[in-house]
């Protein structure tokens, strides 16, 4: 069976077929595939247990009655999900599960690209790419001051900047109440495969902007290489009026749910403290919005002005000065410091 290198595997057009148990393939596949299952999971477990507790051939054998009776099954779900008939193909290392459905679907008239090493080898890759040197340029700000917004600007025209959108890729917002709103935040395997298919979209030899995070995202945490990159990149941090910020968030928070909102404030209450929290959960009951915000941003400002401080190896922060939170102004600003900066 002739197999393709990881590279020109990823270089073909055609959908990628990922023939794991779904359990598998729900905790991390490569992005944009489709699962078409060799074996359900209870099915994949029972051969492993035989396997190990039995024996190799005996093992087959039982993957092989199971394989039988659904192999129409399959190729009818390859047909739905391959109309064109020609299809990428993997496992897990590359081994028995792609090699009988790679034979199952050409006999059925596909065309099979199957990968070499199987998922396991592009896990490999995933993981290298975070130690790929880049040229990295990290937006910070206090609470509010709108960082995702003005990436989104930096990347849109005119200025098609590339960018790195960290939250957007782990489904969190970075705070305690950065959830809110947000679809359920992916695996930690998953959130790396989509980090890495991020970054090869991305020019290798340019800047690109990203937003300062610590090191969890929620409950992902970015790769310690990557992290590392960040730590010790150039930073611009924009400089916010707080009133802007209180409006920004005000009525950002003021259209999600009053539970989710209340739920955020009781986990903080260690750091925010008995009163402040009890205010603004009064605050939230009274639909003031304004005030819940003013008293929780008390706590987000000391912490990120602690952050600023800088560490050893860090380079020093580079403040841009602005009116409010209008992304655009924000990203002409921010662009025309980092031309001044770098000259």
């Amino acid at each position: 069976m002739p197999r393709l290198s990881l590279a020109d595997f990823q270089a073909l057009p055609c959908p990628i077929l990922d023939v794991r148990a779904p359990v598998e393939f729900a905790q991390g596949h490569v992005p944009g595939a489709l699962n078409l299952p060799l074996f359900t999971d209870e099915e994949r477990a029972r051969i492993g247990t035989t396997y190990k507790q039995v024996s190799q051939e005996r093992a087959v054998h039982l993957g092989l009655e199971f394989f039988g009776p659904k192999m129409s099954v399959l190729v009818k779900r390859a047909q739905k999900l391959a109309p064109g008939k020609e299809v990428r193909l993997h496992c897990w290392r590359g081994g028995l599960r792609s090699g009988a459905v790679q034979w199952l679907l050409e006999l059925a008239g596909f065309r099979v690209h199957l990968l070499d090493h199987g998922y396991k080898d592009y896990r490999r890759a995933v993981l290298a790419a975070f130690e790929a040197p880049r040229h990295w340029r990290v937006l910070g700000g206090l609470t509010g001051s709108g960082k995702t917004d003005v990436l989104h600007a930096l990347a849109a025209p005119p200025h098609q900047q590339p960018v790195l959108d960290l939250e957007g890729l782990a489904s969190h917002k970075g705070s305690a109440f950065g959830a809110i709103g947000q679809p359920a935040q992916p695996t930690q395997e998953q959130f790396e495969n989509n980090l890495a298919a991020a970054l090869a979209a991305l020019p290798a030899d340019a800047p690109v902007w990203v937003e300062d995070e610590s090191r969890q995202i929620g409950r992902l945490t970015i790769p310690p290489a990557l992290f590392g990159q960040l730590r010790t990149a150039p930073r611009w941090v924009l400089e916010v009026p707080r009133a802007a910020r209180v409006a920004k968030l005000a009525a950002e928070y003021g259209a999600e749910s009053p539970a989710e909102l209340a739920a955020a404030i009781e986990r903080l209450q260690k750091r925010l403290g008995g009163l402040a929290t009890q205010q603004a959960l009064a605050a939230v009951e009274a639909g003031d919005f304004t005030q819940m915000v003013e008293l929780v941003l008390d706590y987000y400002d000391k912490t990120y002005t602690y952050g600023l401080t800088r560490r050893p190896g860090e380079p020093a922060r580079t403040f841009v000065p602005v009116a409010g939170c209008d992304p655009a102004a924000n990203a002409a600003a921010l662009l025309q410091t980092a031309v001044a900066v770098t000259q």
